[in-house]
């Protein structure tokens, strides 16, 4: 996958810790979370599974997403992940990722 900016989220398992992150670099950073390369919030909550993504045309409008999306309650992001992927399936093992263990 080409840089491209998006917004992406990740979980801890179904209907479980919920985080939302923006990067220019999906392939690199999910790397970064899944091998916890990089200490903070998903590495200490074992948040590494890709539940959602969504691509953007600007890196400008991938930030303003990710705020937007930060701010939205729970049930919403749990709709919008479930709208394409009703059992949280890890999205990155569709990119070349291997399973979680």
């Amino acid at each position: 996958m080409e840089r491209q900016p998006c917004v992406y989220l990740l979980s801890s398992g179904r209907h479980a810790t919920i985080y939302i992150g923006v990067t220019s670099d999906l392939m690199g950073r999910l790397h970064q979370h899944r091998t916890g390369a990089v200490p903070g919030f998903t590495s200490r909550y074992n948040v590494k599974r890709l539940v959602h993504y969504e691509v953007a045309e600007t890196m400008e409008a991938a930030i303003l997403h990710e705020k937007q999306l930060k701010a939205w309650k729970r049930a919403w992001k749990v709709a919008l992940i479930e709208k394409d992927n009703p059992f949280w399936e890890d999205r990155a093992v569709m990119l070349g990722f291997p399973p979680l263990t």
